[in-house]
């Protein structure tokens, strides 16, 4: 908000609206919703809060908890280039999997907790990654779970070296076979469907330039999908430390966390 010509009930509304609303909403509808005469307004301050979405230093996920870790992409057709070319972004991203009790039945059956046989969808984390190679899929493994923890992947051998980095690693030979991931990687899978759809339906596709932004304010939503009044403050709380972004900032690099630097030595 810092040195910004928008009133600040704008930026309230925006906050309120982004992390409250379920689907969200896009700069267009934002724009319209409170009247701004420009569409570079909308986007600046929406993409601002995005960049907002991502604490210094958050916890990584697991520990206690399994986690299921896999790898989607993410893009529309392309036409007239060609078999087998293409420009969609590769997503990785790991859920956690929490199991529902038994006296929470009927108080979680009104939230629509993303639940297969009993399993119900924790903390995500979602990141583009570079290439589906061992060097930037541990990256991301490293920099968003907790070491020792569970985790259950395909059996693609860019995952065989998490076993060495710390972690109980448990591949499910999958081969393209959908029962098998529906069985052992339900939440992930789960996970990319609701993305995909959110991404299409609400923001009608976003480019590669901008992917990272709107996974954050996807991850952000999801993780604070039961308490969304929490979620308004919370964003409030982490945008007013986060410094901030000039417009052709954000157009031209989007937002993108650094990773941690975090090392995981083997046992």
């Amino acid at each position: 908000m810092q040195r910004t010509h928008t009133p600040i009930s704008i930026w309230f509304w925006a906050a309120y609206l982004v992390s409250s609303q379920t689907p969200g909403m896009s700069a267009v509808q934002f724009q319209r919703q409170l009247g701004l005469k420009r569409y570079e307004t909308a986007f600046q301050i929406l993409h601002k809060l995005r960049a907002a979405m991502v604490r210094p230093n958050r916890d990584r996920i697991g520990g206690d908890f399994p986690v299921e870790v896999d790898e989607t992409w993410v893009g529309g057709r392309t036409r007239g280039e060609g078999r087998g070319q293409h420009h969609k972004t590769l997503v990785v991203a790991a859920v956690e999997q929490r199991k529902r009790k038994e006296n929470e039945g009927a108080r979680d059956s009104r939230k629509a907790v993303p639940r297969r046989g009993g399993l119900y969808a924790g903390r995500l984390r979602l990141h583009v990654a570079a290439d589906r190679s061992a060097k930037s899929l541990e990256s991301f493994v490293i920099d968003s779970v907790q070491p020792a923890t569970h985790i259950t992947t395909d059996d693609w051998s860019g995952y065989i070296g998490l076993a060495q980095k710390g972690y109980r690693l448990t591949q499910v030979a999958q081969r393209g076979d959908p029962d098998i991931a529906e069985q052992h990687l339900p939440l992930v899978h789960l996970v990319f469907g609701n993305l995909k759809t959110w991404l299409n339906g609400v923001h009608h596709g976003v480019s590669p330039q901008h992917l990272q932004a709107y996974l954050n304010e996807f991850t952000f939503r999801f993780n604070r999908r039961f308490f969304p009044f929490n979620a308004f403050q919370s964003l409030l709380g982490i945008g007013a430390a986060a410094p901030a972004m000039t417009y052709a900032e954000l157009y031209n690099v989007g937002h993108r966390p650094k990773p941690s630097g975090r090392k995981v030595v083997g046992n």
